[in-house]
Protein backbone atom coordinates (compact mmCIF):
# COMPACT_ATOMS: atom_id res chain seq x y z
CA UNK A 1 0.00 0.00 0.00
CA UNK A 2 1.39 3.63 -0.72
CA UNK A 3 2.76 5.41 2.23
CA UNK A 4 0.22 8.24 2.09
CA UNK A 5 -3.01 9.01 3.95
CA UNK A 6 -6.06 11.36 3.44
CA UNK A 7 -6.61 13.64 6.83
CA UNK A 8 -9.99 14.70 7.23
CA UNK A 9 -10.04 18.51 9.33
CA UNK A 10 -13.03 17.97 11.80
CA UNK A 11 -12.21 21.45 13.71
CA UNK A 12 -15.11 23.69 12.25
CA UNK A 13 -17.23 20.93 12.79
CA UNK A 14 -16.73 18.29 15.77
CA UNK A 15 -14.46 20.62 17.34
CA UNK A 16 -16.93 23.71 17.70
CA UNK A 17 -19.69 21.89 19.04
CA UNK A 18 -18.19 20.98 22.11
CA UNK A 19 -17.89 24.90 22.86
CA UNK A 20 -20.35 26.53 25.34
CA UNK A 21 -20.06 29.92 23.60
CA UNK A 22 -20.97 30.55 19.85
CA UNK A 23 -18.19 30.48 17.61
CA UNK A 24 -18.91 33.62 15.04
CA UNK A 25 -19.03 32.84 11.52
CA UNK A 26 -16.38 34.87 10.43
CA UNK A 27 -14.21 33.34 12.63
CA UNK A 28 -15.11 29.85 11.56
CA UNK A 29 -14.44 30.70 8.06
CA UNK A 30 -11.37 31.88 8.43
CA UNK A 31 -10.46 28.88 10.20
CA UNK A 32 -11.58 26.74 7.18
CA UNK A 33 -9.66 29.24 5.15
CA UNK A 34 -6.26 28.02 6.78
CA UNK A 35 -7.17 24.47 6.19
CA UNK A 36 -7.69 24.96 2.49
CA UNK A 37 -4.11 26.99 2.27
CA UNK A 38 -2.58 24.11 4.12
CA UNK A 39 -3.25 21.37 1.84
CA UNK A 40 -6.42 19.68 3.20
CA UNK A 41 -8.95 18.22 0.61
CA UNK A 42 -11.73 16.95 3.09
CA UNK A 43 -12.75 19.27 5.79
CA UNK A 44 -15.79 19.05 7.83
CA UNK A 45 -17.27 22.26 7.89
CA UNK A 46 -20.63 22.18 9.81
CA UNK A 47 -23.40 20.50 10.81
CA UNK A 48 -27.14 20.91 9.88
CA UNK A 49 -28.17 19.67 13.42
CA UNK A 50 -31.41 21.61 14.49
CA UNK A 51 -30.26 24.75 15.56
CA UNK A 52 -32.25 24.30 19.33
CA UNK A 53 -30.77 21.01 20.16
CA UNK A 54 -26.65 22.35 18.54
CA UNK A 55 -27.42 26.18 18.43
CA UNK A 56 -22.90 26.15 17.50
CA UNK A 57 -24.25 25.69 14.17
CA UNK A 58 -27.29 27.73 13.49
CA UNK A 59 -25.18 29.17 10.87
CA UNK A 60 -24.64 26.39 9.06
CA UNK A 61 -26.03 28.01 5.58
CA UNK A 62 -23.64 31.13 6.04
CA UNK A 63 -20.56 29.44 6.91
CA UNK A 64 -21.06 27.22 3.73
CA UNK A 65 -21.61 30.32 1.80
CA UNK A 66 -18.45 31.99 2.72
CA UNK A 67 -15.65 29.32 2.68
CA UNK A 68 -13.36 29.27 0.12
CA UNK A 69 -13.86 27.13 -2.93
CA UNK A 70 -11.01 25.31 -4.78
CA UNK A 71 -10.71 22.02 -7.15
CA UNK A 72 -10.10 19.00 -5.39
CA UNK A 73 -11.31 20.29 -1.87
CA UNK A 74 -14.45 19.01 -0.43
CA UNK A 75 -16.69 19.98 2.14
CA UNK A 76 -18.94 18.06 4.72
CA UNK A 77 -22.07 18.45 6.58
CA UNK A 78 -23.28 16.56 9.61
CA UNK A 79 -26.79 15.46 8.80
CA UNK A 80 -28.94 13.96 11.86
CA UNK A 81 -32.28 12.93 10.17
CA UNK A 82 -34.17 13.54 6.55
CA UNK A 83 -34.92 17.42 7.38
CA UNK A 84 -31.03 17.64 7.58
CA UNK A 85 -30.58 16.50 3.72
CA UNK A 86 -33.72 19.09 2.76
CA UNK A 87 -31.37 21.43 4.10
CA UNK A 88 -28.65 20.50 2.43
CA UNK A 89 -30.46 20.33 -0.88
CA UNK A 90 -31.56 24.04 -0.58
CA UNK A 91 -28.36 24.92 0.25
CA UNK A 92 -27.24 23.56 -2.78
CA UNK A 93 -29.66 24.54 -5.06
CA UNK A 94 -28.53 27.90 -3.93
CA UNK A 95 -25.47 27.75 -5.09
CA UNK A 96 -23.83 27.18 -1.84
CA UNK A 97 -23.72 23.54 -0.77
CA UNK A 98 -21.42 21.07 0.65
CA UNK A 99 -20.08 18.24 -1.20
CA UNK A 100 -20.17 15.17 1.32
CA UNK A 101 -23.03 14.67 3.81
CA UNK A 102 -22.10 12.52 7.03
CA UNK A 103 -25.00 10.27 8.16
CA UNK A 104 -25.22 9.16 11.49
CA UNK A 105 -25.51 5.62 13.29
CA UNK A 106 -24.85 4.97 16.29
CA UNK A 107 -23.90 1.22 17.52
CA UNK A 108 -25.63 1.25 20.65
CA UNK A 109 -29.26 1.70 21.18
CA UNK A 110 -28.25 3.99 24.71
CA UNK A 111 -26.07 6.28 23.00
CA UNK A 112 -28.37 6.28 19.80
CA UNK A 113 -30.96 7.56 22.87
CA UNK A 114 -28.89 9.99 24.03
CA UNK A 115 -27.70 11.47 20.41
CA UNK A 116 -30.07 11.60 18.00
CA UNK A 117 -32.99 10.86 20.19
CA UNK A 118 -34.32 7.81 18.63
CA UNK A 119 -33.95 4.07 18.49
CA UNK A 120 -31.37 2.23 16.10
CA UNK A 121 -34.14 0.76 14.16
CA UNK A 122 -35.59 4.41 13.16
CA UNK A 123 -32.08 5.67 12.82
CA UNK A 124 -31.72 2.74 10.13
CA UNK A 125 -34.95 4.01 8.72
CA UNK A 126 -33.85 7.48 8.28
CA UNK A 127 -30.52 7.09 6.84
CA UNK A 128 -32.37 4.98 4.22
CA UNK A 129 -34.56 7.74 3.64
CA UNK A 130 -31.73 10.37 3.42
CA UNK A 131 -29.78 8.15 0.43
CA UNK A 132 -32.93 8.33 -1.37
CA UNK A 133 -33.52 11.98 -0.85
CA UNK A 134 -29.84 12.96 -1.71
CA UNK A 135 -30.46 11.38 -5.08
CA UNK A 136 -26.51 10.88 -5.57
CA UNK A 137 -26.15 14.65 -5.47
CA UNK A 138 -23.77 14.35 -3.22
CA UNK A 139 -20.89 12.19 -1.82
CA UNK A 140 -21.96 10.58 0.98
CA UNK A 141 -20.18 9.19 4.49
CA UNK A 142 -21.65 6.60 6.93
CA UNK A 143 -21.05 7.46 10.49
CA UNK A 144 -20.70 4.61 12.84
CA UNK A 145 -20.52 6.44 16.92
CA UNK A 146 -19.14 4.64 20.01
CA UNK A 147 -17.74 1.39 17.42
CA UNK A 148 -15.10 0.85 19.55
CA UNK A 149 -16.90 1.32 23.56
CA UNK A 150 -20.18 2.72 24.36
CA UNK A 151 -19.94 5.25 27.49
CA UNK A 152 -23.26 3.53 28.56
CA UNK A 153 -23.14 -0.11 27.63
CA UNK A 154 -19.60 -0.69 27.56
CA UNK A 155 -17.85 -3.17 24.93
CA UNK A 156 -19.51 -3.01 21.70
CA UNK A 157 -19.46 -6.46 19.20
CA UNK A 158 -17.21 -5.83 16.54
CA UNK A 159 -20.02 -8.13 14.41
CA UNK A 160 -22.44 -5.71 15.09
CA UNK A 161 -19.99 -2.60 13.86
CA UNK A 162 -19.01 -4.98 10.93
CA UNK A 163 -22.80 -5.61 10.22
CA UNK A 164 -23.39 -1.96 10.40
CA UNK A 165 -20.79 -0.90 8.06
CA UNK A 166 -21.92 -3.73 5.86
CA UNK A 167 -25.55 -1.77 5.89
CA UNK A 168 -23.82 1.39 5.16
CA UNK A 169 -22.19 -0.51 2.23
CA UNK A 170 -25.40 -1.35 0.55
CA UNK A 171 -26.52 1.97 0.78
CA UNK A 172 -24.22 2.79 -1.73
CA UNK A 173 -21.69 5.37 0.50
CA UNK A 174 -18.38 6.29 -0.25
CA UNK A 175 -16.71 5.69 3.14
CA UNK A 176 -17.78 4.93 6.28
CA UNK A 177 -16.23 6.36 9.55
CA UNK A 178 -15.53 4.27 11.85
CA UNK A 179 -15.50 6.39 15.92
CA UNK A 180 -14.22 5.95 18.61
CA UNK A 181 -16.34 8.42 20.39
CA UNK A 182 -15.57 8.23 23.87
CA UNK A 183 -11.82 6.67 23.48
CA UNK A 184 -12.69 3.34 24.46
CA UNK A 185 -10.41 1.36 22.00
CA UNK A 186 -6.97 0.09 22.41
CA UNK A 187 -4.09 -0.47 19.71
CA UNK A 188 -5.43 -4.09 19.99
CA UNK A 189 -9.15 -3.66 19.61
CA UNK A 190 -9.02 -0.84 16.79
CA UNK A 191 -6.30 -2.84 15.04
CA UNK A 192 -8.20 -6.06 14.97
CA UNK A 193 -11.94 -3.72 13.69
CA UNK A 194 -9.88 -2.29 10.95
CA UNK A 195 -8.31 -5.22 9.80
CA UNK A 196 -11.72 -7.02 9.43
CA UNK A 197 -13.51 -4.13 8.11
CA UNK A 198 -10.76 -4.31 5.74
CA UNK A 199 -11.02 -7.84 4.63
CA UNK A 200 -14.79 -8.71 4.99
CA UNK A 201 -15.32 -4.94 2.56
CA UNK A 202 -12.35 -4.37 0.62
CA UNK A 203 -14.68 -1.78 -2.18
CA UNK A 204 -15.65 0.62 0.90
CA UNK A 205 -13.05 2.28 2.70
CA UNK A 206 -13.36 3.16 6.51
CA UNK A 207 -12.18 6.30 8.08
CA UNK A 208 -10.43 6.08 11.65
CA UNK A 209 -12.21 8.71 14.01
CA UNK A 210 -10.37 8.38 17.10
CA UNK A 211 -10.57 10.25 20.35
CA UNK A 212 -7.99 11.06 22.65
CA UNK A 213 -10.33 10.99 25.92
CA UNK A 214 -7.77 8.18 27.80
CA UNK A 215 -5.12 9.69 25.92
CA UNK A 216 -4.64 6.49 23.32
CA UNK A 217 -5.81 8.58 20.02
CA UNK A 218 -2.21 8.42 18.63
CA UNK A 219 -1.71 4.62 19.07
CA UNK A 220 -4.89 3.66 17.47
CA UNK A 221 -4.29 5.55 14.53
CA UNK A 222 -1.25 3.65 13.80
CA UNK A 223 -2.89 0.10 14.63
CA UNK A 224 -5.73 1.00 11.99
CA UNK A 225 -2.73 2.30 9.59
CA UNK A 226 -1.02 -1.22 10.31
CA UNK A 227 -4.22 -2.69 9.57
CA UNK A 228 -4.67 -1.05 6.05
CA UNK A 229 -6.77 2.66 6.81
CA UNK A 230 -5.34 5.01 4.71
CA UNK A 231 -8.58 7.91 5.85
CA UNK A 232 -8.54 9.57 9.30
CA UNK A 233 -10.34 12.36 10.86
CA UNK A 234 -8.62 14.68 13.40
CA UNK A 235 -9.08 18.04 14.53
CA UNK A 236 -6.43 20.95 15.20
CA UNK A 237 -6.00 21.52 18.98
CA UNK A 238 -7.48 17.84 19.80
CA UNK A 239 -10.59 19.48 20.69
CA UNK A 240 -14.29 18.70 20.73
CA UNK A 241 -16.13 15.82 21.60
CA UNK A 242 -19.74 15.71 22.09
CA UNK A 243 -22.55 18.61 21.92
CA UNK A 244 -21.76 20.86 24.39
CA UNK A 245 -25.39 20.50 25.16
CA UNK A 246 -25.50 16.78 25.39
CA UNK A 247 -23.24 15.47 28.27
CA UNK A 248 -21.92 12.05 28.28
CA UNK A 249 -18.54 10.45 29.38
CA UNK A 250 -15.28 13.17 31.48
CA UNK A 251 -12.66 14.30 30.70
CA UNK A 252 -10.92 16.03 27.79
CA UNK A 253 -13.47 14.44 25.06
CA UNK A 254 -11.29 15.95 22.10
CA UNK A 255 -10.41 14.33 18.80
CA UNK A 256 -6.65 13.06 17.50
CA UNK A 257 -4.86 16.55 17.69
CA UNK A 258 -4.18 17.24 14.07
CA UNK A 259 -1.03 18.37 14.32
CA UNK A 260 0.52 15.74 16.42
CA UNK A 261 -0.81 13.35 14.03
CA UNK A 262 0.57 15.09 11.21
CA UNK A 263 4.47 14.87 12.98
CA UNK A 264 3.60 11.42 13.98
CA UNK A 265 2.82 10.11 10.11
CA UNK A 266 5.50 12.41 8.48
CA UNK A 267 8.21 10.97 10.84
CA UNK A 268 7.13 7.46 9.54
CA UNK A 269 7.60 8.23 5.97
CA UNK A 270 3.87 8.57 5.68
CA UNK A 271 3.03 11.45 3.29
CA UNK A 272 -0.15 13.73 4.20
CA UNK A 273 0.44 16.07 1.35
CA UNK A 274 0.08 18.89 3.93
CA UNK A 275 2.27 21.96 3.78
CA UNK A 276 3.74 21.85 7.70
CA UNK A 277 4.56 25.36 7.49
CA UNK A 278 0.77 26.31 6.78
CA UNK A 279 0.00 23.58 9.40
CA UNK A 280 1.63 25.40 12.26
CA UNK A 281 0.12 28.43 10.54
CA UNK A 282 -3.80 26.68 10.66
CA UNK A 283 -2.84 25.76 14.29
CA UNK A 284 -2.27 29.00 15.56
CA UNK A 285 -5.35 30.31 13.89
CA UNK A 286 -7.28 27.72 15.79
CA UNK A 287 -5.94 29.00 19.32
CA UNK A 288 -6.25 32.31 18.12
CA UNK A 289 -10.19 31.84 17.58
CA UNK A 290 -10.64 30.12 20.46
CA UNK A 291 -8.71 32.80 22.62
CA UNK A 292 -6.99 29.76 24.46
CA UNK A 293 -4.05 27.56 24.08
CA UNK A 294 -5.33 23.99 22.66
CA UNK A 295 -3.88 20.45 23.35
CA UNK A 296 -0.96 19.70 20.54
CA UNK A 297 2.17 19.22 22.15
CA UNK A 298 3.50 20.20 18.12
CA UNK A 299 2.26 23.51 18.83
CA UNK A 300 4.75 23.87 21.58
CA UNK A 301 7.58 22.08 20.47
CA UNK A 302 7.54 22.00 16.78
CA UNK A 303 7.63 19.37 13.94
CA UNK A 304 10.16 16.78 15.19
CA UNK A 305 11.42 16.14 11.95
CA UNK A 306 14.60 16.47 10.07
CA UNK A 307 15.10 20.14 9.35
CA UNK A 308 11.54 21.07 10.56
CA UNK A 309 11.89 21.56 14.23
CA UNK A 310 11.21 24.95 15.39
CA UNK A 311 11.60 26.51 18.46
CA UNK A 312 8.86 26.20 21.33
CA UNK A 313 6.01 28.01 21.33
CA UNK A 314 4.74 28.03 17.58
CA UNK A 315 1.06 28.50 17.73
CA UNK A 316 0.80 30.40 20.87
Amino acid sequence: MADRVTLCECFARDGLQHEPDFVPTATKVSTVEAFVAAGFRRIEATSYSHPDRVPAFRDASEVLAGVPRRAGVAYKATCPNPRAVHRALADLDAGRGADELSLLVSATESHTERNLRTTRDRQWHNVAEMVRLADGRFTLVGVLSVALGCPFEGPVDQGRVAEDFGRFADLGVSLVTVGDTTGLGTPITAGRLFARLAAEYPHVPAVAHFHNTRGTALANCVAALDAGCRYFDSAFGGVGGHPAGITYGGGLTGNTCTEDLVNLFEAMGVSTGLDLDLVLAASARCEEALGRPLHSTVARAGFGLPGRAVPAGTGQ
